[in-house]
């Protein structure tokens, strides 16, 4: 039996997998040597259909979980290392450079023996991305880390679908508390925010979307809290289940786990496809999703030895 949890990874593989930009570089130079990332928004639009698609609530984690492949994809679009971003491209999807590298370096036989012995402990994707902050451990969902670095980005997603008036502030609390839990430990990585925002709330909710668009902007200026802070607002074509639903049985999924391919529940079929919009023009520009990811890779670049993420610095570099 295959979980809708398991059907959303084959998916979004698929998805990143097959998007003509995966093997082009997202780096774009401007005058004076100001150098952006180009993010692949069509990318962005099909993953953010899968959870429809499938009619995955918001406590299976699916929906959430599609901004964080796309982060992810783009921070190797840039240049990083794919087994030092997490999620990973491919199961485990947390599991640190420093393992990988060793594995990678056995003789064919024992790599087959370490793979399959990963596997069988749940290596498969039970692991989350779990951050020692000044004052307690923080779940976040896309990292860049090694042992020998520590985290080098850091980037938490919320998505929020409807109940806009009822969760919008206590999302930003948390928010601006875990920014402030991790900063204080890690002042020298990338930290980021980014909030995906259901684009009824513009229509229904229209003076809690902007309250919320505008704490969004004043997150972004805290110079102990985020380095950056973006904004997605999209617009499905079929709206997804109610939350009070039935819940997948498999349960909850972590930030930046990968399902339990064996669990007990359903063959997931994907039964209509929804049509994703962006809603770009509503985005004020210090939250564009560019600006942001731009900010996120510079600020790594910026703040490693020059010996560090050769690849990503060749392809800034060479941007045109």
């Amino acid at each position: 039996m295959t979980t809708i949890r398991a059907r959303a990874w084959e998916l979004f593989d698929d998805i990143v997998e097959s998007a003509p930009s995966r093997e082009l570089s997202s780096w774009r130079a401007y005058e004076q040597q100001i150098f952006t990332v180009d993010p692949d928004y069509d990318t962005l639009r099909q993953l953010l259909a899968v959870p429809a698609r499938l009619g995955a609530t918001s406590q299976s984690g699916v929906p959430a979980l599609a901004l964080d492949v796309w982060i992810a994809s783009e921070l190797r679009r840039a240049g990083f290392n794919p087994d030092q971003v997490w999620p990973r491209p491919s199961p485990p999807r947390v599991l640190s450079q420093d393992i990988t590298g060793f594995i990678s370096s056995l003789p064919a036989r024992l790599r087959k023996e370490a793979n399959d012995h990963l596997a069988s402990r749940g290596g498969s994707g039970r692991a989350s991305a779990n951050i020692l902050g000044k004052h307690y451990v923080k779940q976040v969902d896309v990292v860049m880390s090694s042992w020998a670095t520590g985290p080098e980005l850091m980037i938490s997603t919320k998505r929020m679908d409807s109940s806009f008036g009822k969760n919008a502030a206590n999302r930003i609390e948390e928010s601006y508390g875990d920014a402030k839990n991790l900063r204080s430990r890690h002042p020298q990585a990338a930290l980021g925010f980014l909030y995906c925002l259901g684009a009824s709330a513009l229509d229904d909710e229209p003076e809690t979307a902007r309250w919320l668009i505008d704490l969004l902007g004043k997150l972004g200026r805290e110079a102990d809290a985020y380095d950056a802070v973006g904004l997605v607002i999209q617009e499905t074509s079929s709206t997804l289940p109610d939350p009070t639903s039935e819940i997948d049985p498999a349960g909850p999924l972590e930030p930046g786990a990968v399902p339990d391919l064996t669990a007990d529940s359903p063959d997931v079929t994907v039964h209509h496809h929804p049509r994703v919009t962006l809603h770009r023009g509503a985005v004020p520009g210090e939250l564009d999703p560019g600006r942001f990811l731009s900010s996120m890779c510079n600020l790594v670049l910026d703040r490693t030895p020059i010996n560090f993420h050769p690849e990503a610095r060749a392809r800034r570099r060479s941007a045109q």
